[in-house]
């Protein structure tokens, strides 16, 4: 039986699965197994963008040094192709490594290379955790693209060998990852079939966003999720076609959200993928940081704005550290904003600003309204 919901229901759904409830996670391990992942990534025009995640579910007790301590010394998480996992999820990823990689080309580029490797591994198991600068690249043939990744051998070999499940990021130092044997940090998982880990993995993605659309690889190309067959059939008032719905959130489908304002990182789940965040939050959104100046229409890094199951706006805002200051230059409303909606967003940008330890500053602070 398809279930029939209304585009607000689907909201809700999709707002409880990535927990931005009021009620939210009890600390970064629950965080992570609710999410399945937090994305790592550089840019940090407010924080990384992996502590805004968590910063927005957990508020101003969210400590980054409990994200290293969970992947560095408790081992209850770990980093996987620059994103941070549940280590209870492991051997949902062991079984696909065995049959690492998928192309042809990284094939042939790994066998031509078996003596880069093997330097790699000798030097990773006498003297690892080792960052990708202190090993050599003896590589036979280079690795050869038309970007950023052209020539860049020992980083690309790692990256294979942990893709592989040779090796894994045993924490980082100064932002740069280390590298040691696999054995050294992931602990012993049980050994599933790899059919069975890659449909529970499925069904754990859609749990975590509540509601997708029913396609084979729906989602980023680095985590593609097959929606067939998991979950419910479900249709969505308005919408046309087939979505795939998590049984488990069907329950509270109909209960309301309670009115919390959450500022989110442009790289946050539920605002990634731009096609499902039209339809059901009809909500226009593009990073605009690659972008020159003089064609942005909200900011560098503009923070959508949730307020319940709605995004409302977004807020163009930037950590300047060397003044101590979180710059905020504009509060965009998508919607006309309620007096009560206007603290609230100020609220949290006050809280983010304690978070970071600066002072709020800019020029849309002490404005009404931003527009």
């Amino acid at each position: 039986m398809t279930v029939e919901l209304t585009r607000e229901q689907a909201r809700r759904i999709a707002v409880r699965a990535q927990a931005l409830e009021t009620s939210g996670p009890d600390d970064v391990l629950d965080t992570v197994r609710r999410l399945t992942f937090v994305k790592v990534d550089p840019v940090s025009a407010v924080a990384p963008s992996a502590d805004v995640v968590f910063w927005s579910r957990l508020g101003e007790r969210y400590d980054p040094a409990e994200v290293a301590r969970g992947l560095e010394v408790d081992r209850t998480l770990f980093e996987l192709d620059l994103m941070i996992r549940p280590m209870d999820d492991l051997a949902l990823f062991r079984p696909a490594m065995r049959h690492w990689p998928p192309h042809e080309r990284t094939r042939n580029w790994l066998a031509v290379n078996e003596p880069f490797r093997r330097d790699v591994m000798i030097r990773v198991s006498g003297q690892g955790p080792l960052p990708a600068s202190e090993i050599p690249d003896t590589a036979v043939v280079p690795w050869s693209s038309s970007g950023w990744t052209n020539d860049r051998n020992v980083m690309i070999l790692l990256e294979c060998l942990m893709m592989r499940g040779d090796l894994a990021v045993a924490g980082r130092r100064n932002g740069e990852r280390l590298w040691d044997l696999a054995e050294r940090v992931y602990p012993d998982v049980p050994d599933l079939d790899e059919e069975v880990a890659y449909r529970m993995r499925n069904e754990r993605r859609l749990a975590s966003l509540g509601i997708l659309r029913q396609r084979k690889a729906a989602g980023s190309p680095g985590e593609p999720i097959d929606t067939r067959g998991i979950g419910e059939p479900a249709t969505v008032a308005g919408l046309r076609g087939a979505w795939r719905v998590d049984p488990a959130a069907l329950e509270r489908a109909d209960e309301p959200i309670e009115e919390r304002t959450a500022l989110l990182s442009p790289l946050d789940r539920l605002v990634f993928d731009r096609p499902r965040l039209a339809e059901l939050f009809d909500f226009e959104y593009v990073l605009e940081m690659y972008k020159p100046r003089d064609q942005r229409r909200w900011g560098y890094w503009a923070m959508p704005i949730l307020h319940g199951d709605r995004l409302v706006g977004k807020v163009d805002a930037t950590a300047d550290r060397t003044n101590g200051v979180l710059r905020v230059d504009a509060i965009h409303e998508d919607e006309p904003f309620t007096g009560d909606l206007v603290e609230a967003v100020f609220g949290e940008l006050d809280s983010l600003a304690g978070w970071l330890g600066l002072e709020i500053g800019g020029r849309a602070v002490g404005l009404p309204s931003a527009e």
